[in-house]
C-alpha cells in the first residue's frame, strides 16, 4: 500500500455528556444521517480542551471551563461523514450539571438535531462508528454494576 492509498486522518475532540439518568447526549450535523458525541476540530494554536469548550458553547450553548474537562483517552475509528478518513479523537468527560436545563438545550451552527440515548441500548438510530464501537460501550460499562 502506498501513502496515497492510506486514509486521511482527521483530528477531533469529542465530549461525553451524560445526564443524571445516565443518558448520553448525541448530535447530528446538517446534511448527515449519523449521530455522534458533540465536539469538533481544534483550530490552529488551540488546546484540545479549549477547542471542545468552544465547540460545546457554539453548537449547544453549554458553557464549560476547559480546565474542568477530563481526558478519557485517545481513540481511532472510521469517520462517519468523510470517505476514506480515520478519526484521531481526543475524548473528554464534560462534567456539565444539566439538571433542569437538559430539555432546553438548543442546537446551533451545523448541528440540527440532538438526542439523549441509553448507552447500553441507543435504539434504532444511525450512529457514527466512534460512538457505536467505542464511546457508547465505554459509557455503558461505567453504568454497569460493579461486583
Amino acid at each position: 500500500m502506498t501513502d496515497s492509498d492510506s486514509p486521511a486522518v482527521l483530528r477531533i475532540v469529542a465530549a461525553l455528556v451524560v445526564d443524571e439518568r445516565g443518558r448520553a447526549l448525541l448530535v447530528r450535523k446538517r446534511g448527515t444521517t449519523r449521530f455522534m458525541q458533540p465536539g469538533g476540530k481544534p483550530e490552529a494554536g488551540e488546546t484540545d480542551a479549549a477547542a471542545l469548550a468552544r465547540e460545546l458553547q457554539e453548537e449547544l450553548g453549554l458553557v464549560v471551563d476547559p480546565d474542568e474537562l477530563v481526558l478519557v483517552g485517545r481513540y481511532s475509528a472510521d469517520a462517519a461523514n468523510e470517505a476514506d478518513t480515520v478519526l484521531d479523537a481526543r475524548v473528554f468527560d464534560a462534567p456539565i450539571i444539566l439538571g433542569p436545563i437538559v430539555d432546553t438545550i438548543e442546537v446551533a451552527q451545523e448541528i440540527v438535531e440532538l438526542v439523549w440515548v441509553d448507552p447500553a441500548d441507543p435504539g434504532a438510530i444511525a450512529l457514527a462508528p466512534l460512538s457505536s464501537e467505542i464511546l457508547l460501550p465505554l459509557l455503558a460499562s461505567r453504568n454497569s454494576p460493579v461486583e
